[in-house]
Parts: structure tokens; sequence; C-alpha cells
């Protein structure tokens, strides 16, 4: 190794941009979701002053966090830490409709106690709903470090930036691919590896609609992939797996595969 590469090394190391670790930021999140659900916790609080003063501790650890990133110098860090935590009963609110459709709607779910503790599509669910209320809120870098952990333990990519409505059910979840400029409506249920994707991934895009709309009470079974900005799924629609959308689908329909499958018994592969 040569005198330059070393010089060149140095300097990324001075230039790098300042941010707590990424286990610190997720350690974080993880103890605000555990304090809204303790199903998921080791302890519980015995008392109201108790609970206010965990609140409080995580908002100060909030500010602390976005005072260490170099992104947030020049932020009132104070204050998007205390409009965040205006936000969290509604994220509370809309995180518990998301329990109550994932529960209705698996019939292997046995309590709401077991879908809050182990299943996967509402841990990610939980980091992405943190993620997009500070994204709203115009805190750098931080969201996108929540959903990708989020990402690394569950196998959902959700990005921050992405709209969900209520009532979301991700049923298994390993694969899914949910883009950045997505919005998807009340009561709708996915399935695992769909990808909810742009059509171009060229950079100069990068502000305008690139990923589908989903409407109202639609369910998108597992290897579906839905494409593009312009792409509406309307409500009541039922999108069937393995299928590759890139054109509107109109409301109440059902779009399936027509790929014909054959058996054939042993003896008869043998006489082929």
């Amino acid at each position: 190794m040569n005198e330059e590469f070393f010089r060149q090394i140095l300097k990324k190391q001075q230039d790098a941009d300042a941010v707590p670790s990424n286990k610190e930021i997720s350690r974080w999140a993880l103890d605000l979701i555990r304090l809204l659900f303790p199903e998921q916790s080791k302890r519980t609080l015995s008392n109201l002053e108790e609970l206010k003063k965990e609140f409080n501790k995580l908002e100060i650890e909030l500010c602390k966090i976005l005072e260490a990133t170099k992104a947030c110098i020049n932020c009132d860090n104070a204050k998007l830490a205390q409009d965040f935590f205006k936000q969290v009963p509604e994220i509370y609110r809309l995180l518990n409709t998301d329990i109550k459709a994932i529960f209705d709607g698996d019939p292997a779910a046995k309590t709401e106690f077991e879908v809050i503790r182990a299943y996967p599509g509402f841990y990610a669910i939980s980091f992405y709903r943190l993620a997009h209320s500070l994204y709203l809120l115009g805190v750098p870098l931080l969201p996108r470090i929540f959903t990708e952990y989020a990402h690394s333990k569950t196998g959902i990519d959700i990005h921050p930036a992405a709209e969900i409505d209520e009532f979301f059910h991700i049923d298994h979840g390993t694969g899914i691919v949910i883009g950045e400029t997505c919005k998807i409506g009340k009561h709708v249920k996915m399935y695992q590896g769909v990808t909810l994707g742009a059509l171009s991934v060229h950079k100069s895009m990068a502000d305008t609609k690139r990923h589908p709309t989903i409407g109202d009470r639609v369910v998108v079974y597992s290897g579906a992939t839905i494409l593009g900005g312009e792409t509406f799924i309307g409500n009541d629609c039922t999108i069937g797996g393995n299928v590759w959308i890139t054109k509107s689908i109109s409301a109440g329909s059902y779009v399936y595969n027509t790929a014909e499958v054959k058996i054939s018994s042993d003896n008869e592969i043998n006489k082929q």
C-alpha cells in the first residue's frame, strides 16, 4: 500500500459525518416500542409517574442522538424531539390497528400478544411508523437507519417515506419491498415476496412519484410485482401470486396468472 492510498483513507476519516452508531439508534427505537408494547419487554411499570419518567428519558435521549448527528447540527433538536413525542399517541393508535388487522386476518394467530411478541410483520411496521413520523419532521438519516435495522431483522424493506394508512397487515413478510413514493390505503393485506417498485431507477427521477399506489381493502399475494408511479390498484382488488403489473387496475378486480400446470405420474415421465 502506497502513501497516496493512506492519504485517501485519512481524508475520508476526517470528512466523515458524525452520527451515533446504528446500534445506539436502533436501541432507542426498540426501547420506545417496548415501552408502548410491554409484551416485547422483560419489565413492566407499576405507576403513572414511572411511565412519564420513561417517556421523558426517551425524549431526552432522542435529542442527544440528534445533537450527536452532524446532519442535524443546525436543527432545533429539542423541538424536533418534543414534536415527535407529540405524535406518539397517534403512532400508538395506528400500530394497534395494525395489530388488529394481523390478528383478525391470520387464522394462525392465537392472541394479540403473539402478534406483538413474535410476528415479523408487526416488528417491521413498528419501526416504519416511528421512522415515518421522524421523516415527516424532516429528520435526516435516522428514519432510514430505523427501517434498515428492521429490514436486517425481518427481511421486510419499507422505505420511511412511504405512506401507509391504518390496519396494515403483512403476512409472513420475508422479501417484501415497499418503495419511497408508495402510497398504501386502509385494510391492505400483503404476503411475502411482494415488490412495490419503480419502472425506472434513473437518479433524475428522485423527486418524482416512481412507485405505485394501492387502494383500500386490497390483498396482494406472494411474489407479486407492481411497478410505476402512475400505477394505481383500485379499492377491493385481489392481486394473485407472481403477477407482473405496470398498469392501473380498476376497483374490484381479480388479477391472476393463467399458466398451465401439468401433473404426470413417474411412469408417464419415464416414457417421454
